[in-house]
């Protein structure tokens, strides 16, 4: 059976050269709005997305995920568009459903012909005065947790075609 929605499923990969052209504002808008459609417990709507599209907020967040995470380069693999999601503290399912609006624009970055790649370090990075800094900067609480981003834009390498074989095991039907 042939379905759209289950074929972008089945071939979006994670992204790790990326064109300097940055998405177009209107296909980043859909994306970002795709996140907001992502599920959450009871309904909440309660992570924060940030889109990250200034160089210079940009360069912040490269030197503050090295800092974190003791690294060097750069983590977000040239993108020219960095989507963090940050999740509410005092929501018992805040990490999961931040999770859930990662994984939402991923599947719609690659639907809509843009590529990512999840980066992680951002609970590292945001628990820094340099990261909390960037929140307030933002107009954002600081205690928000940091989940992950969203490395964005148009890949700059061929498209990974074949997924690597499922591993046995992997499902169990009882």
């Amino acid at each position: 059976m042939e379905n759209p929605v289950i074929n972008t499923l089945l071939t979006r990969r994670s992204i790790r050269q990326y064109r300097p052209n940055p998405v177009e504002p209107e296909l980043l808008d859909l994306i970002l709005k795709a996140g907001t459609y992502a599920p959450t417990g009871r309904g909440s709507q309660s992570p924060t997305i940030v889109a990250v599209t200034n160089e210079a907020d940009r360069q912040a967040l490269q030197a503050l995920n090295c800092a974190a995470r003791g690294g060097s380069g750069d983590p977000y693999y040239g993108a020219p568009t960095i989507l963090l999601v940050f999740a509410d503290p005092s929501r018992h399912t805040g990490v999961e459903d931040a999770v859930c609006v990662l994984n939402t624009m991923m599947v719609a970055s690659h639907a809509l012909g843009a590529a990512s790649c999840w980066i992680h370090g951002e609970y590292e990075m945001f628990q820094l005065p340099q990261g909390q800094a960037l929140l307030r900067k933002w107009g954002l609480p600081e205690d928000l947790r940091g989940v992950g981003a969203l490395a964005l834009g148009y890949a700059g390498c061929p498209l990974p075609q074949e997924p690597q074989p499922r591993r046995e095991g992997y499902v169990v039907k009882v």
